[in-house]
């Protein structure tokens, strides 16, 4: 009668210490984004961020805001990956030719900042992990909150103009369409009212709010504010390449503050979402209570920052760290 043999491995701790390496090379294909990802690879990386920012702001007072623009722009659109600051050249069509980008600026001063970390360490620090740094150090120089922020995205190879529309509100859309837009990709209606609040700072081209104005004023404007508006931009059809604009809040412009919420409730948001982020009963509540606490909208807006920061990224071997945040390596 047969007999069945049974086989015993025995494996040597020795075994397991071969095999370690390419159990790390395995997992790291595979690594999410994590606390002081260049500590050892690059140390020095977030504090030349923060050197940079702060220098360009006192340089340049505006590019605190395009950092944060540039946030919501690139990791809103499919990842924050950076293919934001890809420029058009054969094969890649911007991301900063669309509608939804006008007004963007300053995108040559993240060269500024890329070339500081070059410098320091060759093709280890991405342009992506630069958007979301350069942001977290602009709001701090706004007078928002510092915002813990996770490090280790990777660098897209190709840019998303066709999605642009898509994941970018426009001026003229409904509050529903953004609450949708920014659901869609993990952000509570808390967190969207929170993030709006990046509208205390900054401006807005009279382009973006004379058809609220023009033929007749738009009955939910309170009339003060609309003749305020009329006196900043006085024809109806606005050069785009002059400038001519609005500021979000006149008390404190340069400050990420709830004065915003409390503009909105009392009609003086600059844009339709603005408004209907007062009235829309999904979002007033929330609104209410950011006006009447400025620590609260900065711990919600932290919250839904650092989320829209994690959104989709590329990270252990996809993508690239690119030498030049504007072109693709080759």
């Amino acid at each position: 009668m047969a007999t069945t043999k049974r086989l015993r491995f025995h494996l040597s701790p020795s075994f397991f210490f071969l095999l370690l390496p390419l159990l790390l090379q395995f997992y790291s294909g595979m690594s999410e984004l994590q606390f002081n990802y260049y500590a050892q690879s690059c140390p020095k990386a977030e504090e030349i961020i923060k050197q940079q920012v702060v220098q360009l702001y006192y340089k340049h007072g505006n590019t605190a805001v395009s950092w944060v623009r540039n946030l919501f722009h690139d990791c809103a659109v499919k990842s924050c990956d950076a293919s934001l600051l890809l420029e058009t050249v054969t094969g890649v069509a911007s991301e900063q030719a669309s509608e939804r980008s006008f007004g963007m600026r300053n995108f040559k001063y993240v060269s500024t900042i890329k070339a500081a970390l070059e410098a320091e360490c060759p093709l280890k620090v991405s342009c992506a992990d630069i958007v979301a740094l350069s942001a977290r150090e602009g709001i701090v120089m706004l007078g928002g909150p510092r915002i813990p922020i996770k490090t280790g995205r990777r660098d897209s190879r190709v840019s998303y103009l066709a999605e642009v529309e898509k994941f970018i509100p426009n001026h003229n859309d409904s509050i529903a369409t953004a609450l949708s837009v920014f659901n869609s990709i993990g952000i509570d209606d808390e967190g969207v009212v929170a993030l709006y609040g990046a509208h205390s700072v900054g401006r807005v081209h009279c382009a973006n709010l004379v058809h609220r104005l023009y033929p007749t004023v738009d009955p939910t404007l309170n009339p003060v504010y609309a003749e305020y508006l009329k006196g900043r931009c006085p024809t109806p059809d606005p050069d785009p390449d002059a400038v001519v604009y609005a500021r979000n809040d006149r008390e404190t412009p340069m400050i990420l503050d709830n004065n915003y919420y409390k503009n909105i409730i009392n009609h003086k948001g600059l844009l339709i979402v603005d408004q209907q982020l007062a009235s829309d009963p999904r979002t007033t509540p929330f609104v209410q209570k950011m006006a009447a606490d400025n620590s609260y909208f900065h711990e919600q807006f932290s919250r839904a920052i650092a989320l829209l920061s994690e959104n989709n990224p590329l990270t252990g071997d996809q993508g690239e760290v690119r030498k030049d945040c504007r072109y693709v390596n080759i």
